[in-house]
């Protein structure tokens, strides 16, 4: 193969990249009031598990959590989990500001990019605990009449083994992709198209 046609091939993997809108790059086709229909990879539903704070619990009880959650397990086989951050995560910010701070010459400009970094290491210490516990069900070839009631069931099983737990909505899992992908936790109504807020029906 010419280095020609190599680079014509790259170009054109290249261009249909750029042209690929938002959800085609991320993988998610659509989003209905119970789950995020993906490209390729199945229907998903998300349950949101508030989680418990070990650190307070005595062991005989964390093994029971544990034991809780394999007796769950069990009885569902199609259970995947997920941790994700709730809030942003700073990591990226005090990279730079390490980095900023070993090449800096100027001792009060150090100054402030150190006072920076204590500010960040304070947050994160507050919400050290800010995650967010998933356990998601791909729905594959599923009847429509048979999806809620066995959504149900799933729902169900969890709390009778003293999870706390909610099924996410679609405004959840749009806060779900939000934090995910762009630290994003200060919006409160996430737009499914840019500039939705400030379309008036009939004007």
């Amino acid at each position: 193969m010419e280095v020609r046609e190599i680079v014509t091939k790259k170009t054109e993997k290249q261009q249909t990249h750029e042209k690929a809108s938002t959800r085609q790059l991320i993988g998610a086709r659509a989003i209905t009031d119970y789950s995020l229909i993906t490209y390729g990879q199945g229907e998903l539903v998300y349950f949101i598990v508030k989680p418990s704070n070990i650190s307070v619990l005595s062991e005989a009880s964390i093994g029971a959590r544990i034991y809780a959650l394999m007796t769950v397990l069990k009885g569902v086989a199609e259970f995947e989990m997920l941790c994700l951050n709730s809030r942003e995560s700073f990591e990226d910010n005090k990279r730079f500001l390490r980095g900023r701070m070993e090449r800096e010459e100027n001792p009060m400009i150090r100054n402030i990019l150190e006072k920076d970094q204590t500010h960040l290491d304070r947050i994160q210490v507050q919400m050290a605990t800010a995650r967010e516990f998933l356990i998601i069900i791909r729905l594959k070839e599923e009847k429509e009449s048979e999806v809620f009631p066995y959504l149900s069931r799933i729902e169900k099983s969890l709390k009778e083994q003293g999870f706390t737990v909610k099924r996410a909505d679609g405004e959840d899992i749009k806060r779900i992709l939000a934090v995910y992908y762009e630290q994003n936790v200060t919006t409160e109504c996430f737009e499914d198209y840019d500039g939705e807020r400030w379309i008036i029906l009939g004007d």
